[in-house]
């Protein structure tokens, strides 16, 4: 039974990780803006309270949590994203911060603080996109979001070589189209061949076992992109 901590979890693949995080017996804390979605799932294993990546009141929120419930923490799946589609000249200088503040410095926040609380053999997953992969398809109105999502593939391969003697591993997934909320928002009208659920089963095995063979890397999720 691992200790897990989701991100990003009202809705889409992050809701369909906590759900089958719980199901399958694991202890986790579902964090999102909107907790009641997932409290609605009225699963004993699931604890949740509302948390904004960007409010340091939040991490107190949290740690406050941890001290309380927690000793360690075994999984963090940095799942949360926020999506901007919006053309470059069009995109004002505080939409692109707001999308660093999520994607980027909330990412970053949440694991320097839990790091010190996960053992040799904790793995930290950070959910990014396939439009953040160097040499990928680029669509317009993502400068933003696919900027962020490049920067989190780069801190993965960072922070695997800062702590490699001490663990965690970390590890990014950079996904492909999935049939989610976010995907419409991207890219109205596509149907993606994957679901959130179909996702969130790749996910929870990866993050449970993807440990043992990788540390640093980035693996492409997609058997498709838009």
């Amino acid at each position: 039974m691992a200790n897990v901590i989701i991100t990003g979890c009202s809705r889409g693949i992050g809701f369909e990780l906590a759900r089958l995080f719980a199901q399958n017996g694991h202890n986790v804390l579902a964090l999102s803006r909107n907790d009641k979605p997932v409290k609605e799932l009225n699963e004993a294993n699931i604890s949740a309270f509302p948390f904004d990546l960007c409010k340091g009141e939040d991490f107190d929120k949290l740690e406050l949590f941890l001290e309380d419930n927690w000793k360690t923490v075994d999984i963090l799946i940095n799942n949360a994203g926020q999506l901007l589609n919006k053309r470059f000249l069009e995109t004002t200088r505080k939409e692109f911060e707001e999308i660093y503040q999520v994607n980027v410095f909330g990412v970053a926040e949440l694991t320097r603080l839990l790091i010190p609380k996960m053992p040799v053999g904790g793995h930290v997953v950070t959910i990014s996109s396939m439009g953040g992969v160097q040499g990928s398809v680029k669509f317009p109105g993502l400068s933003a979001y696919s900027s962020s999502k490049g920067a989190v593939i780069t801190l993965t391969e960072l922070w695997a070589e800062e702590f490699k003697e001490t663990g965690p591993s970390f590890n990014v997934l950079a996904i492909g189209a999935v049939q989610t909320e976010m995907l419409e928002e991207a890219f109205p009208g596509y149907q993606a061949p994957i679901t959130a659920k179909d996702m969130a089963d790749y996910i929870m095995d990866f993050s449970l076992n993807g440990q043992r063979y990788y540390n640093g890397k980035l693996l492409q999720v997609s058997s498709t992109t838009p």
